[in-house]
């Protein structure tokens, strides 16, 4: 049995590593959404040095009392040399000066050996130099145990303890007030790492417009190196990047893999707060990205949301000329096509991203039948989307009468939009017309009461039985004054 005080002793140093063990320092990265999509596609084309993130990793420095020269390896691909900063932990040392070397092809994985032991094999598999490696460029120099220093050209491989590292250096000057370890953090900006949104929504049976909603969020890695471990923080919004976020030398084709290794409780979701005019999500527990590879974890828990399907036939838009429009051949006929459209409300702030919506077919297995577009919409907001052209539905529009009393200051247009169904249930078609010859108008008569009228909008619901057809008849007035009256 351990004596009292032994045992509040063991207590107490027990407490301390388990402290120490939680206040571990572990390298944070925060990611900025971007859609480049040469981040989330295979191969090296493309906008792969996009995107933007912000990364704070320890360092533990070797240091020596006075002025000297340290590297720092395996660090991204597309840094910004202007923003790379190094604070020493108790002020240990000072940075005199620094200079980023940028990591290219084969140099990228020898420069994260400077300053470590490395052996150097010639093609016959014999040992060229053993030593410590000070240069990995244009050549290698290898200093041995003796102090002699090689300068290398032709060798076959290079041997050393533990993995290379891909990327860029950091050559640093700096200036020790004592020698020993010293912890310090290493922060940049770098370009290559993006996320965004990733939705599913997978329509459910019945009458009802009701889909299962996953939301995940997608994470690009292309920077040229691995991220092990990182703490991750994923920022919604679009922030300003007045100039280019890193250097951007071409990069070497990658290998994509689409592989995500979270260390934490599956059922655990990011924690939402409040950035600024931004949202961030932080992830549950730290997590791997490989380089070149597209990870995916979950932003909000799966549910079933409640939605509205629209067959939409639409012409026109929201402009509206600088004056009367009394030309005949104004926007005289319109489009075939009845858009598939989808919206939703927002259970909560929802980044933009796309959405990939499934329906089941006939054997109950879930089809692909469209993907949209949803922007960041706030908690609350109405999320639209197109999903595509239906194939059983049709529209034509045709101008039916027009005339125009200049004397009067007035223009009269109707228009007959016939809609066909060939499929094999009734649709309700919804119908947007945009008047847009001049911003003073009426409806004179319609066929069908309108179910919205705004300034720039005439909207109707026309049912199309199974197989058939319907019409809609409308007409419009414009009158404008004396002071707007079109020149000739």
């Amino acid at each position: 049995m351990i004596p009292l005080p032994l045992r509040s002793l063991a207590l107490a140093i027990a407490a301390a590593s388990s402290l120490a063990a939680v206040a571990a320092p572990v390298t944070s990265l925060v990611l900025y959404r971007s859609d480049a999509a040469g981040l989330y596609t295979a191969g090296d084309n493309g906008d792969v040095d996009a995107g933007y993130a912000v990364a704070r990793e320890p360092r533990e420095l070797q240091l020596k009392s006075g002025l000297q020269d340290i590297t720092l390896g395996g660090l991204p691909r597309y840094l910004d040399p202007e923003v790379l900063a190094l604070s020493v932990d108790g002020n240990a040392a000072q940075v005199i000066s620094q200079r980023l070397l940028l990591g290219q092809g084969q140099d990228a994985a020898l420069g994260s050996l400077v300053g470590q032991p490395v052996e150097v094999l010639a093609s016959s598999g014999q040992p060229l130099a053993n030593g410590t490696l000070l240069r990995a460029g244009d050549g290698l120099l290898v200093q041995d145990a003796s102090g002699r220093t090689s300068l290398i050209r032709e060798y076959a491989a290079v041997r050393a303890q533990g993995s290379f590292q891909t990327g860029s250096s950091l050559e640093l000057r700096v200036d020790a007030s004592r020698a020993g370890k010293a912890q310090a953090t290493l922060s940049y900006p770098t370009g290559g790492l993006g996320w965004r949104a990733a939705y599913v929504g997978t329509l459910q049976p019945g009458t009802a417009c009701r889909m299962q909603f996953e939301s995940r969020a997608s994470i690009a890695n292309r920077s040229g190196r691995d991220w092990k471990d990182v703490q991750l923080t994923l920022i919604a919004g679009e922030p300003h990047v007045l100039k280019a976020s890193a250097p951007r030398p071409m990069a070497a084709p990658a290998p994509m893999m689409y592989a995500a290794r979270a260390k934490s409780d599956v059922n655990a979701m990011p924690e939402q707060n409040t950035l600024a005019d931004y949202r961030s999500y932080t992830l549950p527990a730290p997590v791997d990205l490989p380089d070149g590879s597209v990870s995916q974890v979950p932003l909000y828990a799966t549910r079933t949301v409640d939605c509205e399907r629209t067959a939409l036939y639409e012409n026109g838009g929201s402009w509206v000329a600088p004056q009367p429009m009394i030309n005949r051949d104004f926007l005289p006929g319109g489009n075939t096509f009845v858009v598939s459209t989808l919206q939703l409300r927002a259970f909560d702030s929802l980044p933009a991203g796309y959405l990939r919506v499934l329906a089941a077919d006939r054997s109950g297995t879930p089809q692909f039948i469209g993907e949209g577009r949803i922007n960041d919409t706030p908690k609350g907001e109405q999320a639209r989307m197109s999903l595509g052209n239906a194939f059983d539905l049709r529209g034509e529009r045709e101008r039916t009468a027009f005339s125009v009393d200049q004397a009067a200051r007035t223009l009269n247009e109707a228009f007959r939009i016939t809609l066909s169904n060939a499929g094999d249930t009734a649709r309700t078609i919804t119908v947007r017309e945009h008047p847009s010859r001049w911003r003073e108008w009426t409806l004179a008569s319609s066929s069908i009461k309108p179910s919205e009228q705004k300034p720039d909008l005439l909207e109707f619901q026309v049912n199309v039985p199974a197989g058939g057809k319907a019409t809609l008849d409308y007409a419009v007035r414009y009158q404008w004054s004396a002071e707007d009256t079109p020149q000739p």
